[in-house]
C-alpha cells in the first residue's frame, strides 16, 4: 500500500489556514500505515497465522481512505482560499493542476521502486495504479467537478451524487471486463494491472475515489459558516454522524434486500455498506481528532502527530524503502510479534525524527535569508 493527501504539501496550504485537527489526522494516518506495512513485511509464516495480523490488517484498511478523504478535505481549504467568496470553479484549473503534479510523483515513484528492484521487477510495475496515483486522479476529478459547480452549496450536491455515483458502480465495474482498453487506463478504473482481473492491492478510482469525494462534502459541511457558529459543539454533532453513517453500512448489509447479484458482492473491496462503515469511522475520527486538539496536553506539549501529518509525503517516501526496500531493517517474513513490534517502533521514531527535520530546514533558510536581508539594508 502507498498513502495524501499523504502530504499537506500536496496541495500547498499557508500555516495561518490549517486546521490542526486534520493534520493530526494525517499523522494518525501515517502511524496506522507503519504498523500495516511493517507487520506485512516482517512477521513470520506462523505469526500470519493469528488473529493479531487479522487485526492489524484490518485497522490497515484505515490508512488510504483517510488520505484520499484528507486530500478531499484539503481541496476544499484551497478552494475556498482561493476563491476567496467567489464560485468554487475559479480554483478548478489550480487543483486540476495539483492533481497532475501528485499522479507524476506517483510515477516517479514506481521507477525509484523499479530501479530499486531491478532486474528482478517486472518493466509492468512502472505503471502500477498505487495510492499516490489515485490521489492525483482523484484530485483531477475533484477540480473539474468544482469547474462545474457555480456555487458551494451545488459543489456539495455534486460531490454527493459523485461520491454515490462511484460507490454503487463500483461492484459493476469489478465485474465488467474493459478488454478494449489498453491494461494501464483500465487499471485506473478497477485496478485490473495487467492480469485481466481486478486486484485487491491497487488503488483504481473505483471505489477509491468516492473517500476523497466524501471529503469534498465534510469539507464544506465543517467550513461552512454554519459549522462555525456552531464550534462547541462540532465536534459531537460530526461524531454522531459518524455513528449515523457505521450503523446504515451495518443495515445495508444485513438487509434482506440485495442491490446487486451475489456474483458481484465483495464485501472487503467493492460493497457500498463497507464504504459506509469505513466513511462513518473517519467521521468518528474527524471528531476525535478535533476533540484532542482542542484538549490541553497532559504529559507533553510536543505536537508529534501534527507533525508528522505536516510532512505525511516524505515520511511515507521514506519508510517504504526500509519496510519493503532494499534498505529494509528488518528479515523479511522472519520475525516474530515482538520482534516487529519493537522495528515498527523505531521506523515510527524514526520517521518522526525525519518530519522534525524536515521542518527545520526551511525555517533554517527563511532565517538565513532574512538574516541577510537585514545585513543588506
Amino acid at each position: 500500500m502507498a498513502p495524501g493527501a499523504l502530504d499537506a504539501s500536496l496541495i500547498p496550504i499557508r500555516k495561518s489556514q490549517r486546521l490542526e485537527y486534520f493534520d493530526w489526522m494525517r499523522g494518525l494516518a501515517c502511524v496506522l500505515m507503519f504498523q500495516t506495512h511493517c507487520y506485512d513485511a516482517w512477521l513470520s509464516p506462523a505469526a500470519r497465522n493469528s488473529s493479531f495480523f487479522n487485526w492489524s490488517q484490518l485497522i490497515g484498511s484505515l490508512p488510504a481512505p483517510l488520505f484520499l478523504f484528507l486530500a478531499g478535505i484539503s481541496a476544499v481549504l484551497v478552494a475556498k482560499k482561493v476563491s476567496a467568496g467567489a464560485a468554487p470553479s475559479t480554483s478548478a484549473g489550480r487543483l486540476v493542476k495539483r492533481g497532475l503534479e501528485i499522479w507524476g510523483l506517483g510515477l516517479l515513484l514506481r521507477l525509484q521502486e523499479y530501479l530499486i528492484a531491478f532486474p528482478w521487477a517486472p518493466w509492468t510495475d512502472l505503471l502500477r495504479v498505487d495510492i499516490l496515483n489515485c490521489i492525483g486522479a482523484s484530485l483531477v476529478l475533484i477540480g473539474l467537478l468544482l469547474y462545474i459547480s457555480p456555487t458551494w452549496r451545488r459543489l456539495a450536491a455534486n460531490a454527493v451524487i459523485a461520491t454515490s455515483a462511484v460507490t454503487l458502480l463500483a461492484p459493476l465495474v469489478w465485474t465488467h471486463s474493459f478488454s478494449s482498453l489498453p491494461w494501464f487506463i483500465a487499471s485506473y478504473i478497477n485496478g485490473v494491472h495487467n492480469q485481466g482481473k481486478p486486484l485487491s492491492w491497487m488503488f483504481p478510482l473505483f471505489p477509491w475515489a468516492a473517500f476523497a469525494f466524501a471529503g469534498v462534502v465534510v469539507g464544506w459541511a465543517v467550513l461552512s459558516q454554519r459549522a462555525k457558529r456552531m464550534d462547541r459543539f462540532r465536534p459531537w454533532i460530526v461524531a454522531c454522524a459518524g455513528v449515523a453513517v457505521v450503523l446504515s453500512g451495518y443495515g445495508f448489509d444485513h438487509s434482506p434486500v440485495a442491490l446487486f447479484p451475489a456474483r458481484m458482492y465483495d464485501f472487503w473491496h467493492t460493497s457500498p455498506s463497507f464504504f459506509l462503515i469505513r466513511l462513518g469511522v473517519l467521521l468518528v475520527i474527524v471528531a476525535a481528532s478535533d476533540m484532542r486538539c482542542r484538549l490541553r496536553s497532559v504529559f507533553t506539549n510536543s505536537k508529534a502527530m501534527v507533525l508528522m501529518g505536516r510532512h505525511s509525503l516524505l515520511v511515507y517516501w521514506v519508510h517504504i524503502e526500509f519496510v519493503y526496500g532494499r534498505l529494509h531493517v528488518l528479515p523479511r517474513r522472519g520475525m516474530g510479534i515482538v520482534g516487529a513490534s519493537l522495528g515498527l517502533l523505531g521506523i515510527t521514531v524514526a520517521m518522526l525524527l525525519l518530519a522534525y527535520l524536515r521542518g527545520k530546514w526551511p525555517f533554517r533558510f527563511t532565517g538565513f535569508s532574512r538574516s541577510r536581508a537585514a545585513t543588506a539594508q
